[in-house]
């Protein structure tokens, strides 16, 4: 795949997920490939994306990785994010685990653009099905004018049902099912606000994660020693516990590449762990 080809298909799928894309776009150094911003209720993220469409054999190695870091930085960025037709060096994932940089590997590239084409078909699906009825209910209204006009009779509308551009299917009961529909969303109108986007961008952050596994450990310890009046020694390994569950399963929930999970994983249990330890002391 050509490097401009990548930067278009993975500027459709930012925009697809809700983010604003500028291509090619340009810093006082630099030129980024894709620069995306999503809004969310607590704000806009940032995110730049580099692509690197490098022969197979070829894997992206630490330097690629720290001059994206340095670009994010001056940018103030949120998240930053390498895409390659290849695969990347053991030293550059385990840089990334370390840093907030997602990597998107050949394997992942080949899933994102199998779910993507699958979208669009199914949205092709939908928006023929669409017009399909919409038509429909054109035939319906000429014959209804006809009908008015007196220049048919019921027996000709009925006809004309019949040999719709939905053939023998019974449009009535269709409409209907369509009526009803609306009828009820308006009645119980809801809103939907898919923050599950930015709660990714937030929980990918290693920082962030840090701090959330520190203060639900600390928290759920307060609680339990309060009701229960446990021991020094069970208080300290109840916290161990709960600080290598949070670490590992928060990361298991919000990381796409299964093998980052571990790496990434101990090390926010292992600071989070000394996190706490130091809190004791204080």
């Amino acid at each position: 795949m050509e490097k401009k080809k990548l930067v278009e298909f993975m500027g459709k799928v930012m925009e697809k997920s809700g983010y604003k894309v500028y291509k090619n776009f340009k810093t006082s150094k630099h030129i980024i490939d894709i620069y995306g911003v999503l809004p969310t209720v607590l704000g806009d993220i940032g995110v730049i994306v580099t692509c690197k469409n490098y022969d197979e054999r070829w894997n992206v190695g630490l330097d690629v990785l720290k001059e994206i870091e340095m670009i994010s930085k001056s940018m103030k960025a949120s998240k930053a994010v390498i895409v390659t037709t290849s695969g990347y060096t053991p030293q550059a994932i385990n840089y990334a685990a370390r840093r907030n940089i997602k990597l998107i590997d050949r394997e992942m590239l080949f899933n994102i653009a199998q779910r993507f084409s699958e979208e669009q078909e199914e949205e092709k699906k939908i928006k023929l099905k669409k017009e399909k009825e919409e038509e429909y209910d054109a035939g319906d209204e000429e014959a209804r004018r006809d009908y008015i006009m007196g220049y048919v009779s019921p027996s000709t509308i009925s006809s004309r049902r019949a040999k719709g551009p939905l053939g023998s299917i019974d449009r009535t009961s269709i409409l209907t099912q369509r009526k009803n529909n609306q009828l009820a969303h308006n009645i119980n109108p809801t809103i939907s606000i898919n923050l599950y986007p930015a709660l990714r961008e937030l929980m990918n952050n290693t920082f962030i994660l840090i701090a959330i596994v520190v203060l639900i450990s600390y928290l759920i310890t307060i609680l339990i020693n309060y009701y229960s009046q446990l021991t020094t020694g069970m208080l300290g390994l109840l916290k161990f516990i709960l600080s290598a569950t949070l670490s590992y399963g928060l990361v298991y929930i919000f990381e796409e590449r299964n093998a980052d999970v571990l790496i990434k994983g101990t090390t926010v249990f292992f600071i989070s762990l000394l996190v706490s330890i130091i809190l004791i002391f204080i």
